[in-house]
């Protein structure tokens, strides 16, 4: 039996954000220092970057506030009080996650295909984004 706690799939929503379950999951676990090695070049860059670019807020400050919470819902209430997006804006950052990798960047192809093999995924013409990689290598599909 494996060790890794995963974090939740990137398609999780909260609050109508795609990936923020995520991204508390692994500023929890990297609390708890539990954060597998894997995940932490990326920490706060990456998708997690991505989430905090759109949502205007910086990776201390959600540390901070993942510190202070005991529950999900505690953050879900300080994201609708402070990240004030519309539901387009929400669904446009959604859309521009789930079509990574974008057309024609041939490095961010060449990166897919590198950790659909990593996964053992290569035979898989269903995985086509990273958010599809990440939830194959973590065997959610």
């Amino acid at each position: 039996m494996s060790d890794i706690i995963y974090p939740r799939s990137p398609r999780e929503t909260m609050d109508g954000w795609m990936y923020l379950p995520r991204y508390l999951d692994k500023i929890r676990l990297h609390l708890a220092g539990k954060l597998q090695a894997d995940y932490q070049e990326n920490f706060g860059k990456g998708f997690d970057g991505m989430w905090l670019k759109y949502a205007g807020v910086a990776h201390e400050q959600m540390i901070d506030l993942v510190k202070k919470s005991i529950t999900d819902g505690e953050v879900y209430d300080w994201v609708r009080r402070n990240v004030n997006k519309s539901a387009e804006e929400k669904a446009a950052y959604a859309r521009d996650m789930l079509s990574r990798p974008k057309p024609g960047d041939e490095a961010a192809l060449a990166r897919l295909k590198m950790r659909k093999e990593q996964c053992s995924g290569l035979h898989r013409d269903d995985v086509k984004t990273f958010v599809d990689v990440i939830d194959l290598d973590e065997k959610r599909i």
